[in-house]
């Protein structure tokens, strides 16, 4: 039976397994881009790095089959992501004849700090990434990740959550819903829900 526990540093092939084979709108995005690395280094291995102590996986006792990782401080990532973190694997990312369609708008997107920052910030200062493969889903395990993440924001003080879905994820969009999230913003290709904690 699955089990959800903090992640910890030998999960991390498996995080970023499952980043990309739930990083296009919940399917798999695998050879989505030129650089199987892109969704990793935006989406992933950013929040592990700033403060893995708000990461949990499922764990189905062989492997990592889902996981939820955060930051309890938008603004604060924010910055970091874009004066410690993207300097660090910019080089990765210079432009080649081999991009594939939407690739460049996503590397020039995750250098701009401001991405991140929702017109309600400040009343929704945490966001998360929560990915499950779909043997995960259906057995109330996002639930379990989302309510161990509040519990945790909880007791730092902090005042409200936000994510973003893509529009296209129709499950998502209904489970958030479900579980008290409500809807913030709505673009061409997203949602921003907010949970007030």
């Amino acid at each position: 039976m699955s089990s959800i526990r903090p992640y910890r540093a030998s999960d991390i092939d498996d995080v970023y397994d499952i980043c990309v084979r739930t990083g296009d709108s919940g399917g798999d995005a695998t050879g989505k881009f030129s650089r199987g690395t892109l969704l990793v280094d935006v989406y992933a291995a950013p929040y592990l790095r700033h403060d893995p102590s708000l990461a949990w996986v499922v764990d189905d006792g062989e492997r990592v089959i889902g996981y939820l990782i955060a930051t309890a401080d938008t603004r604060a990532f924010a910055r970091w992501f874009a004066d410690t973190w993207w300097p660090e694997v910019a080089g990765r990312y210079e432009p080649n004849e081999s991009e594939k369609p939407g690739e460049r708008g996503l590397i020039d997107s995750a250098a701009d700090p401001d991405r991140l920052l929702v017109s309600d910030v400040d009343a929704y200062p945490a966001h998360l990434h929560i990915d499950l493969l779909p043997v995960t889903q259906g057995q109330g395990l996002g639930r379990r990740l989302i309510d161990t993440l509040v519990a945790e924001l909880t007791a730092r003080g902090v005042t409200g959550l936000h994510l973003t879905a893509g529009s296209a994820n129709a499950g998502a969009i209904a489970f958030y819903e479900r579980i008290g999230f409500h809807r913030l913003e709505r673009d061409e290709g997203s949602v921003t829900f907010g949970m007030r904690l």
